[in-house]
C-alpha cells in the first residue's frame, strides 16, 4: 500500500551547529490545514520600528561591528542574509543614485550583476539604499578593523565585504544560511533578554528583511495607495511575482482595524472590572 524510504533531516541548534539525523518514511500523505492569517517571506513576522531602532541602538553597544552593519542592511534595505553575506566593496564603489531620488542609490545585486551578489532564486535587479548607510558601509570597507580580516581570507574572497575574524565568509556562496552568525545571534539574544530586551527572545535575522518591507508598504500606500504600493515593494524587494508583495499591502492594511479592536476589547475589559470592583464595594 505504501512504500518505504529512508531521508536525512538536517537539524540546526539554537548556537548554529547542524547534525543529520536518518529517519524513516513513507509516500503516505496525512492533510493538515495550513493556519489562518497572513503568512509573509519564510513565516516570519515584523517587529515594530520602535522595537527595530531598540534593537539596533542594542547591536550598536553590545555586538560586533559587523552584526551591528548586517542588521542595519537587512532593516534598512531588505535584503537577505545570503545576499548581505555576499555583498563585495565593488557592489558599493559601483552604487548609482537614484533619478529621482539624490539620498537614495541602487546596488546591483544578483548573478547577472558585475560583480555578480547571490540572490534567492538568481534574480538580478538593483536594491535601495540611503546615501547615509552606503557611505556607512564604504567607511567600514577601508577600515583597519576589516583589512586585517582581509588579510587572513583567501584571495578569492578578498573583495567581500563582510569576513569574520578567521577570514572566512558568512555564508557559503548561494546560502542563506550562516553558522558564523547564528553563533553570534545566539549570544545577541541572550544578552538582549538579559537586559529586559522581550522583542529579542525570539527575533530571528530575516525579521529584518520583512520589518523593512512593511514599513515601505505603509509609507507606498500613504503616498500613492495600494495599488502603485505592489510595483514598489515588487522592484525594491526583488519578488519573482506581484502575489508576495501583495501580502505586505494586506498585512498592512488589517493592522488598523487590529488596533482598533485591540483598543476597545482593552476598554470593555477595564470597563467591566471596574463596574465589578464598585458593585464589590458597594456590598
Amino acid at each position: 500500500m505504501w512504500k518505504e524510504r529512508i531521508i536525512g533531516i538536517r537539524l540546526t541548534n539554537a548556537v548554529g551547529f547542524e547534525r543529520t539525523m536518518q529517519v524513516n518514511s513513507t509516500d503516505l500523505a496525512i492533510p493538515n490545514r495550513r493556519a489562518l492569517g497572513e503568512r509573509l517571506e519564510d513565516g516570519l513576522l515584523p517587529v515594530s520600528a520602535h522595537d527595530r531602532d531598540d534593537i539596533l541602538a542594542f547591536a550598536k553597544e553590545s555586538a560586533s561591528e559587523e552584526l551591528f552593519l548586517m542588521l542595519s542592511s537587512g532593516f534598512f534595505s531588505g535584503m537577505r542574509l545570503g545576499t548581505i553575506a555576499d555583498l563585495k566593496i565593488r557592489t558599493l564603489e559601483r552604487a548609482v543614485p537614484d533619478p529621482a531620488t539624490p539620498e537614495l542609490f541602487r546596488l546591483a545585486v544578483g548573478p547577472g550583476a558585475d560583480p555578480p551578489v547571490n540572490t534567492k532564486f538568481d534574480v538580478t535587479g538593483h536594491v535601495w539604499i540611503t546615501r547615509a548607510h552606503l557611505d556607512e558601509l564604504r567607511n567600514y570597507a577601508y577600515s583597519v578593523r576589516r583589512l586585517k580580516r582581509q588579510g587572513k581570507a583567501a584571495p578569492e574572497n578578498g573583495d567581500i565585504l563582510f569576513l569574520t575574524r578567521f577570514g572566512n565568509t558568512y555564508a557559503m556562496r548561494g546560502s542563506d544560511k550562516s553558522p558564523a552568525l547564528n553563533v553570534e545571534m545566539h549570544s545577541f539574544r541572550k544578552r538582549g533578554a538579559a537586559s529586559g530586551m522581550a522583542v529579542l527572545r525570539h527575533f530571528h535575522f530575516h525579521q529584518s528583511r520583512c520589518t523593512f518591507a512593511t514599513e515601505l508598504a505603509r509609507l507606498a500606500i500613504r503616498a500613492g495607495g495600494a495599488i502603485n504600493a505592489i510595483s514598489i515593494i515588487m522592484e525594491a524587494m526583488l519578488h519573482r511575482n506581484e502575489a508576495t508583495s501583495f501580502k505586505y499591502i494586506k498585512f498592512i492594511e488589517k493592522t488598523p482595524a487590529k488596533e482598533a479592536a485591540a483598543n476597545a476589547f482593552t476598554r470593555d475589559f477595564l470597563g467591566l472590572i471596574k463596574e465589578r470592583e464598585k458593585d464589590a464595594a458597594d456590598v
